[in-house]
């Protein structure tokens, strides 16, 4: 039976980048991946050129977590300006496309390939397409002098090609989402089998979809594209980025944004006119004779103001219109609910919310309180971060947090 150091389960960005970390210690590692070939998920993101991280990734992006202050150790210690230089380093071009996004001039090959590398530098040992992967521990020995904590050993069954060992395992087999890409709750069943809490998994950063009354008249809308501002209940965080109307339901950024916040049943409040107010639009000079469709014209698309006109403004002259009803006009426009009926879910999710949940984690070493040894890194733990390269910081902050410690 083959011995390592370190075995880490799931070749996806934080695997890898934990397994390049850990070999540079000098540390024998291997990395199984149940899929042909590593970084499936690298390859498709960012619209195949990897929003590899955010410049302004910090705590405050992951408010999903069941603890926020369970991932400011990891994120300290690794910024994206260690993992830029890193990019740097392998003379990849790259550019800030907004808000802090940084994306791969060419590919998100580039930042595959480059990890790829870190390993093959640091002797790391990879092996893809693997099967049947099954855990089990052996019993506790007592530490080494000067290691107050026992140690396990971990046996790793690879189906029909035996069984290898380590003192260190690592679970990097991320989330449900794209199931085509081959995701599985492996990475769920070994934190169950060894006792430790799950958080329920829900899609996360996903398009919503209209309930059944609203999809024809609403869906007649697809391919239109709002300067909007969203919040999914009264605690969680505002994000005013476009939304995007489909045949189904709302998508674009503030949608993805606030599906990580919003719960099936609750409603999902927009602001169709952010940094502005409808009453100084409709009551400016000149605007008393005209209908509230006339004032609007050319602050909307055609397609939604003729939609939205009928369903919440009648055609009288706006100078007719009593107090009360422009008040609630201004409601409607700066407050209109929409209830989804549900989510794409996880074959259109970006990420998993939900999964292992960090009471149960150091968070310093991504170590397991109950296992010694065992780890778990990346997007099966229960921490989400915002839409915009800050999943990948997350990524190689907790790879990079485990891979110095294993």
């Amino acid at each position: 039976m083959d011995r390592y150091d370190v075995i880490v389960v799931g070749a996806g960005a934080a695997g890898l980048f934990c397994a390049a970390t850990a070999g540079a210690r000098g540390r024998r590692v291997l990395v199984l991946e149940h899929n042909s070939r590593p970084g499936n998920k690298i390859l498709i993101s960012g619209g195949g050129r990897c929003n590899f991280t955010n410049l302004h990734a910090g705590p405050a992006n992951y408010v999903t977590s069941g603890s926020p202050h369970f991932v400011k150790s990891a994120l300290a210690r690794f910024r994206p300006a260690d993992f830029i230089a890193l990019v740097d380093r392998h003379g990849i071009a790259w550019h800030e496309k907004k808000l802090g996004q940084l994306f791969c001039d060419h590919s998100s090959k580039q930042i595959l390939q480059m990890l790829e590398a870190e390993c093959s530098d640091a002797g790391v040992a990879l092996r893809c397409g693997v099967q049947g992967i099954t855990v089990r521990r052996e019993a506790s020995r007592e530490g080494t002098s000067g290691d107050p904590m026992p140690r396990s050993e971990f046996i790793v069954g690879l189906g029909t090609a035996g069984e290898v060992t380590a003192s260190s395992l690592v679970i990097a087999t991320g989330g449900l989402s794209f199931p085509k890409l081959g995701a599985t709750p492996f990475g769920y069943r070994v934190a169950e089998q060894f006792g430790l809490r799950i958080v329920p998994p829900r899609p996360g950063l996903v398009p919503l979809v209209w309930p059944p009354q609203d999809v024809e008249a609403l869906g007649a809308l697809s391919g239109l594209s709002l300067d909007c501002e969203l919040r999914a209940g009264p605690d969680a965080p505002r994000f005013r980025e476009n939304l995007l109307f489909t045949h189904r339901g709302i998508s674009g950024p503030s949608v993805l944004q606030i599906s990580s916040h919003w719960r099936p049943g609750e409603p999902v409040r927009v602001d169709l006119l952010p940094g502005k107010t409808v009453l100084d639009l409709v009551r400016g000079p000149g605007r008393g004779g005209q209908t509230f469709r006339q004032a609007m014209r050319g602050v909307w698309p055609d397609r939604f103001l003729q939609l939205w006109a009928a369903r919440h403004a009648n055609e009288s002259p706006l100078a007719q219109w009593p107090r009360k009803k422009l008040e609630d006009l201004a409601d409607q426009v700066h407050g209109w609910t929409i209830l989804p009926a549900g989510d794409e879910g996880y074959p259109k999710a970006e990420v998993t919310v939900g999964g292992v949940d960090t009471a149960e984690l150091s968070s310093k070493t991504l170590e397991s309180r109950r296992v010694p040894g065992l780890h778990f890194i990346g997007e099966v733990v229960d921490v989400t971060g915002w839409l915009g390269g800050f999943n990948f910081q997350w990524a190689w902050a907790s790879a990079h947090a485990a891979g110095s410690a294993v």
